[in-house]
């Protein structure tokens, strides 16, 4: 009898508690801004979805990194659309000449007017940007997934940026390279060595990187890659699936003839991830330097330091989530 009471009191206590208070508080979402060169390499537009479908992040604004920064920028827009996202704004970066060699999913663009998006689009993206994160009251992630000259110069304009956030991004080779082979002069190290430099130097409040050592590995084939595929009611994944089917002839770096296969290696969407979760990887906080040719070498008096994503535990449970991720299951 004496442990029915206790029980029939405790009940009664969280019953008022609750009543009091209300419904437990669902975890704050997380402020991030999307640093991207989407419209190179289609594994930006895997993650520009991913992030999307990510109820932890709370996207409030793409800004785009190196080559035409309207095209990366209208890109963007057009995919917000489809996705029904435009409450997202568009920010344009610092603008570099791009041939059309580099532009793999233009097709996709045939008729699209920029100036017609219903959302908010900033000519000055490093001044939106800047204004953001100054006026958030929360901690801003920036989730960089290209070179960086667009984030360097707005380091430069407002050096206080940094310890407003934190920084996650895709680059470097530690220990292993592309194909698993020697650490690689990687791609968004290599374009701009001098602005990583200068970017991870500052004094962000946390730097997570993933390197080629976990971020190669990934890509979507088998039964999780064709319900993407077969999506086609989703106007979203209709969307990524449009994009990958016009990169595919035109990309020039590989033979992309496996497109309804299975996907390229989505390098990008292992740094969505690392910006809520960190269970399914490997963390070590390297010390190391970036050459002038774009390696990143681990060095224990190095200048440069972050927390860095060096091997998986589980890839197979990771690749599975980001299918049912983007599928828009639990």
């Amino acid at each position: 009898m004496h442990k029915k009471l206790s029980f029939l009191l405790l009940a009664t206590v969280l019953w008022i508690a609750t009543a009091t208070t209300g419904a437990v508080k669902s975890p704050a979402r997380i402020p991030v801004v999307f640093d991207t060169d989407i419209g190179t390499d289609i594994d930006d537009t895997w993650a520009l979805a991913q992030i999307l479908r990510s109820p932890e992040l709370d996207l409030k604004l793409v800004l785009t990194e190196t080559g035409d920064a309207k095209y990366r920028a209208a890109l963007a827009a057009k995919f917000l659309e489809a996705a029904g996202r435009t409450d997202v704004a568009v920010g344009l970066g610092v603008n570099f000449a791009m041939s059309d060699e580099h532009r793999n999913q233009l097709p996709w663009l045939k008729g699209y007017d920029l100036t017609q998006y219903p959302g908010r689009v900033h000519a000055d993206g490093i001044q939106a940007l800047i204004d953001l994160v100054m006026h958030s009251p929360e901690p801003v992630t920036i989730i960089a997934v290209g070179c960086t000259p667009t984030l360097a110069a707005a380091l430069e304009r407002e050096p206080r940026l940094a310890a407003r956030c934190r920084f996650v991004g895709m680059h470097g080779s530690f220990y292993v390279g592309y194909g698993g082979g020697a650490p690689s002069a990687e791609a968004n190290v290599k374009g701009y060595p001098a602005e990583l430099r200068r970017v991870l130097s500052a004094p962000w409040q946390d730097i997570l990187l993933t390197p080629l050592d976990t971020c190669d590995q990934v890509s979507l084939r088998g039964a999780d890659y064709h319900a993407i595929w077969s999506a086609t009611a989703d106007p979203m994944l209709r969307a990524l699936i449009e994009n990958y089917c016009l990169f595919a002839p035109r990309v020039s770096w590989m033979h992309c003839d496996f497109f309804a296969t299975r996907s390229t290696t989505l390098f990008d969407c292992v740094a969505v991830w690392l910006a809520h979760a960190e269970d399914l990887v490997e963390i070590e906080t390297l010390r190391f330097r970036i050459t002038d040719e774009g390696f990143t070498r681990p060095e224990a008096q190095g200048p440069l330091q972050a927390r860095v994503a060096l091997r998986w535990k589980d890839r197979p449970a990771f690749e599975t989530f980001l299918a049912h991720r983007l599928l828009g299951q639990p």
